[in-house]
């Protein structure tokens, strides 16, 4: 049998465990995630404090991304001590009626985490097609003589991942926006242009791995399938006409003092996007 994992924030109940009978200690939920770790990837790790009719202690909420895997540790853990002196009690979370909630697409660190965990370091890889400076694309309307005390800036990326061992490849588009407060200072508008740049291209990572869907086999091994449904119609360009999609012209940096190279140092054109970030939670 297998399971398909999604590039989503898991919301299943069968992904979700409920840990109580939890005392109050240093690092608890370190402790939490060390113990659960090993069974697979962990989403997140949330404890609080019991109701005050339920008395003292702490209860848990374990979100993993299989069904599997949060399966096994509840098997495993329930009714075991672990690292306290009580035995706690696991259960996976209870079937709930849902409405109409959203399923939220992963954030870039944690789309890389997840690829990283199944399909390994050198699986996929990803790289920048186009990055271009949209702002003020929709402002016709923008008062003649209007300060340029604050100023909006905007960014179109779009990216594209590739699994290589499964012969998939998917495109996605990002557009990052920040408004910067003072715009006369170089400083900080160049600082804000590499912030808006970044985010971007997290956006457009994220999307590009929206469209991939986990197979999950019974012996560990994983298959790789392209979802259909997630399709755009960016992904039936080609690269030059995705970087010619828009036409703008880019803002020039010369008279601030700073090389353009500087500005993209995290974010190159021939350079694959960094496959390990650190966790944004």
């Amino acid at each position: 049998m297998a399971e398909v994992v999604e590039f989503r924030v898991p919301v299943g109940s069968a992904q979700t465990l409920l840990v109580w009978g939890l005392e109050e200690a240093p690092g608890l939920e370190h402790s939490l995630f060390s113990v659960f770790s090993k069974f697979g990837l962990l989403y997140s790790v949330r404890a609080h404090r019991n109701a005050a009719v339920a008395g003292p202690g702490y209860y848990a909420i374990i979100k993993f991304y299989s069904s599997g895997d949060a399966n096994r540790a509840q098997r495993a853990c329930n009714g075991q001590r672990l690292f306290q002196k009580s035995p706690l009690k696991v259960c996976v979370c209870a079937k709930q009626k849902v409405f109409q909630q959203q399923v939220l697409a992963l954030n870039s660190n944690k789309c890389q985490e997840l690829a990283n965990h199944y399909l390994g370091f050198n699986g996929w890889s990803s790289r920048i097609i186009t990055l271009q400076n949209v702002s003020g694309f929709d402002d016709d309307n923008e008062e003649l003589g209007k300060t340029l005390q604050k100023r909006s800036l905007k960014y179109l990326c779009a990216v594209e991942v590739t699994m290589p061992n499964h012969g998939v490849r998917t495109r996605g588009v990002g557009l990052g926006e920040a408004d910067v407060e003072n715009g006369e200072d170089p400083l900080e508008f160049v600082t804000a242009t590499r912030r808006v740049q970044k985010l971007a291209a997290g956006k457009a990572l994220s999307s590009a791995f929206q469209k991939i869907l986990l197979v999950v086999l019974d012996n560990g091994k994983v298959a790789v399938e392209y979802n259909s449904t997630q399709e755009e119609p960016t992904d039936s360009l080609t690269e030059e006409e995705l970087k010619g999609l828009i036409q703008v012209n880019e803002l020039s940096l010369e008279q601030f003092d700073f090389e353009e190279e500087e500005v993209l140092s995290e974010l190159s054109f021939d350079d694959e996007l960094p496959q390990q970030e650190a966790l944004s939670n």
